[in-house]
C-alpha cells in the first residue's frame, strides 16, 4: 500500500506538456511511496484528454487513471479518487501546477511527527508561462479567523490524514461549492475541532495566468460563494462579525476587471 495518494483532476487540458510537466514534478519526488490518481472528468475534447492521460499513465506503473463520461465538477472528482485511494495520506496535484522536489517528503515528515495536527500545506511560488512572477504567502498556524478574508491554504499544496477526510465525508458536492469546494472544505474542517500548519518554504508552485484579457469569476459563482461564506462562517459561530465578509465576493465582483487585475498582482509580487 502506498503511503501517499496524490489526486489529479483534468477537464479538456488544452496542453500536454503543462500537464506532463506537473506528472513529471511527482515523479521526481524525493519521496517515493506515492500513488498518483488522474481523473478525466468528462472532457468534451473528442479523446483528446484521454489520449493526453493515457500516455502519461504509460510514465510509471504508479499512475491510474480513471474515466468519466459526465463532467460532475472537482468536489465529485475528489470524492470519487478519496474513494479508490490507497494511501494513508492524500494530497492534490493541479495539472498546470507543480511540486518541488522535496514537497512529498517534507509533508509526510511534518505529519509523522506532528500527530496534533490534521494536514499540512505550504507556501508557493506564482508562475505563468513566462516563469516566475511572485509569491503566496500563507499563515503558519491558521486560526478561524484567518478565514473571514479569504482561505489560509493553498489547497493543491495541502496534505491530508485520509481519515481526516473520512471523517467530514470529503467534499461537498452543492451548486455554491462548485468553484469553492476547497474553501468549504477547510471551513467544515475547522467548525469540526480539526487543526491544519502551513510549512513556511515555497514547496509548491501555483500557475496564476497573468493574460490581460482573461475574464474572471461571473457574479453568479460569486453569489454561490457569498452562501458558502454564510453556511461556514455560521458553523464557525460568527454573528454580526461576518456579515462584511460574507458580502465581500459580491463586492470584489463589482470592481472593474482592469483594476482587479492590478490588485491581484500586486498581491502576489515579489517583494511582498
Amino acid at each position: 500500500m502506498p503511503k501517499i495518494s496524490v489526486l489529479m483532476s483534468t477537464f479538456n487540458c488544452q496542453n500536454y506538456s503543462q500537464i506532463y510537466n506537473s506528472v513529471q514534478s511527482i515523479l521526481d519526488q524525493t519521496f517515493k511511496d506515492w500513488e498518483l490518481i488522474i481523473y478525466n472528468d468528462g472532457s468534451t475534447d473528442n479523446g483528446k484528454t484521454s489520449q493526453y492521460i493515457n500516455q502519461l499513465a504509460n510514465l510509471d506503473v504508479r499512475i491510474q487513471v480513471i474515466e468519466s463520461s459526465h463532467n460532475h465538477g472537482l468536489a465529485y472528482a475528489k470524492n470519487q479518487m478519496i474513494k479508490v485511494a490507497k494511501g494513508d495520506y492524500i494530497t492534490a496535484q493541479d495539472d498546470d501546477d507543480i511540486s518541488e522536489v522535496t514537497r512529498l517528503e517534507r509533508e509526510v515528515d511534518f505529519l509523522d511527527k506532528n500527530t496534533k495536527y490534521d494536514f499540512v500545506g505550504t507556501t508557493a511560488t506564482v508562475f505563468d508561462k513566462d516563469g516566475r512572477w511572485g509569491e503566496y504567502k500563507t499563515p503558519e498556524i491558521p486560526t478561524k479567523d484567518s478565514f473571514l478574508w479569504s482561505n489560509p491554504y493553498i489547497h493543491p499544496s495541502v496534505m491530508f490524514r485520509k481519515k481526516t477526510l473520512k471523517q467530514v465525508k470529503g467534499y461537498r458536492v452543492a451548486k455554491e461549492t462548485m468553484r469553492g469546494e476547497d474553501y468549504d472544505l477547510f471551513l467544515r474542517l475547522y467548525a469540526g475541532g480539526y487543526k491544519g500548519y502551513n510549512i513556511q518554504d515555497n514547496l509548491y508552485k501555483y500557475y496564476i495566468d497573468r493574460n490581460p484579457y482573461k475574464k474572471y469569476r461571473p457574479m453568479k459563482d460569486r453569489i454561490n460563494e457569498a452562501k458558502l461564506r454564510y453556511k461556514g462562517f455560521k458553523s464557525l459561530g460568527y454573528g454580526f462579525k461576518g456579515l462584511p465578509y460574507i458580502v465581500k465576493p459580491i463586492l470584489i465582483g463589482l470592481i472593474p476587471n482592469k483594476i482587479f487585475r492590478k490588485i491581484r498582482e500586486r498581491q502576489y509580487r515579489k517583494d511582498r
